[in-house]
């Protein structure tokens, strides 16, 4: 629900000014960039390779979904020039500030040594090329999950630098996240005060659907939101809220306009079946509005603009959703950004309030 003006640039009649865009990303326009912040081993072992390509096919290149007009420096991938970025979302919008997350393709990886190099290697590339200019940017400290050890080094590392404010994971991942192997990741990100972000892509070799591989993006896109479903059923069922009281998450690009259903079938099945995991000792609706949070984009929104108001409240969005641009993916060109109706009070929450809720915000 984004309109995209000549330059890709956002305008919404002044609307957006000192909201928080909880969603844009920042792409690594060829992987010889994070070279200079790499150790020598695993430069010449990638120099070895002849330099491979980490970049995700999550979202093609070329894909009008991929893309706004104008968000491609030269032959660069989308969205990896800062001055774009600065120009097009933060002067454009007159947003606070803007949270950076980079999807890259190192939760792909099948060697976790590598994938801990580059994770760390990623990160620097942020502080150093991103953050370090503009004090409207906020990061996402990127980790291995195939190697929660590192990941954990990782996330002490950077959570003193006010400028990381959550811990970045993947929707596609492994095993469900709210398998054990992945606890330490969550355990550290409580005890430093960060959210954890689990944001759309990923893959680590396992089908991107449930019944196997799709033929077509279409499908793929189309079934994304599977992916975070799970991933969400798989915390609260396997206890992490429990294990973790003060966690928080944000899923980000994932939807949300399938949270009501979602909720209420997991409701009712938990009633029948609550004896088989006891630590969810509440409503795991209720466990869900008090830990998780859902950027606002991708909206998949009915063509009668009250059903979408339906829908927001009903999934408790007022509380609930994070305002994105998802700069620069292209969803969507509808003439406003947000859903039509809101009260003042739910505008607020939803630009400003809920954000200052779960992140250190300068």
């Amino acid at each position: 629900m984004s309109t995209v003006l000549a330059a890709g640039s956002l305008a919404f009649g002044g609307r957006l000014a000192g909201a928080v865009d909880c969603d844009i990303h920042a792409g690594v326009p060829r992987v010889q960039a994070l070279y200079p912040y790499l150790p020598d081993y695993w430069r010449d072992f990638m120099r070895d390779s002849e330099n491979p390509n980490l970049e995700p096919n999550t979202w093609p290149a070329n894909s009008p979904l991929s893309a706004r007009p104008g968000s491609r420096a030269a032959q660069e991938p989308a969205g990896s020039d800062p001055a774009l970025l600065r120009t097009q979302v933060l002067d454009a919008t007159g947003a606070r500030c803007a949270i950076v997350n980079c999807p890259y393709g190192i939760a792909a990886l099948r060697n976790e040594y590598w994938a801990a190099a580059m994770a760390t290697a990623l990160n620097d590339w942020m502080a150093a090329e991103w953050l370090a200019g503009e004090a409207r940017l906020l990061g996402s400290i990127v980790v291995a999950p195939q190697s929660p050890e590192a990941a954990v080094k990782e996330i002490e590392r950077l959570a003193p630098d006010p400028r990381f404010v959550q811990v970045l994971l993947p929707a596609r991942t492994e095993m469900p996240l709210g398998r054990r192997h992945y606890w330490p990741i969550f355990e550290a990100a409580e005890r430093h005060g960060l959210p954890v972000c689990i944001h759309a892509g990923g893959g680590a070799g396992n089908p991107t659907m449930p019944v196997g591989w799709a033929y077509y993006y279409v499908e793929d896109y189309a079934a994304h939101a599977q992916a975070a479903q799970t991933q969400l059923v798989s915390l609260v069922s396997e206890g992490v809220f429990s294990k973790f009281p003060r966690l928080r998450l944000v899923f980000a690009e994932c939807g949300w306009t399938w949270l009501p259903s979602l909720a209420w079938r997991f409701d009712k099945n938990w009633k029948g079946l609550r004896r088989e995991i006891p630590w969810v000792d509440r409503l795991p609706s209720a466990i869900i509005r008090e830990h998780c949070r859902f950027t606002l984009q991708p909206v998949d929104a009915p063509d009668e603009p009250r059903h979408l108001l339906e829908t927001f409240d009903m999934a408790g969005g007022e509380d609930l959703l994070l305002f994105s641009s998802d700069w620069p993916h292209w969803h969507d060109d509808a003439e406003d950004p947000l859903p039509a109706g809101l009260s003042p009070e739910a505008e607020r929450k939803l630009l400003v309030t809920n954000a200052e809720g779960i992140y250190r915000l300068p």
